[in-house]
């Protein structure tokens, strides 16, 4: 289930450039993994659609000061991640839970596989061959992964 969404570097540099034909090639091109990213965090088609328009908004207003490092898919990832990570909990939102925030104070470890199973989707089997471990590694690391990340959520009295 790997995901290899290579775009040309000249569409990259004539979006960078404002070209309104590139933009809509990048949103064809990652129009469907933002919208299946967004779906498996919030769950709600209507909410998930909200977070690929919001995303790509964001992709327009901010493409020039992507430098390039690494895939742009991954920078993409990560502005349609956020955008779905501030949905989840909207309560929260004025005690300022960071999800974000929490989540980085995982080791990476735990980050990894917490991101890979509950945000790609992928199984423990392909986490585990992944990462050259066990299956039970990765239901381990994911089970003390959400009992850290709702004790840091209990701890800031956000938690539902």
């Amino acid at each position: 289930m790997t995901i290899s969404l290579a775009v040309p570097d000249i569409l990259v540099a004539r979006a960078k450039s404002g070209d309104l034909e590139a933009l809509e090639a990048l949103y064809r091109a990652f129009e469907t993994p933002v919208y299946n990213l967004a779906l498996r965090v919030l769950r709600v088609p209507e909410d998930a659609e909200d977070v690929l328009q919001e995303t790509f908004l964001e992709v327009v207003r901010s493409i020039k000061q992507y430098r390039g490092e690494g895939h742009l898919w991954g920078w993409i990832r990560q502005i349609a991640a956020s955008k779905a990570l501030m949905r989840v909990s909207p309560g929260a939102v004025p005690a300022q839970i960071d999800l974000e925030r929490a989540f980085e104070r995982l080791s990476e470890t735990s980050r990894a596989v917490v991101w890979l199973h509950d945000v790609e989707g992928y199984t423990h089997e392909e986490i585990a061959e992944q990462m050259g471990k066990t299956v039970s590694f990765s239901k381990s690391q994911l089970a003390r992964a959400h009992a850290r990340l709702r004790r840091m959520l209990d701890d800031e009295g956000v938690a539902p």
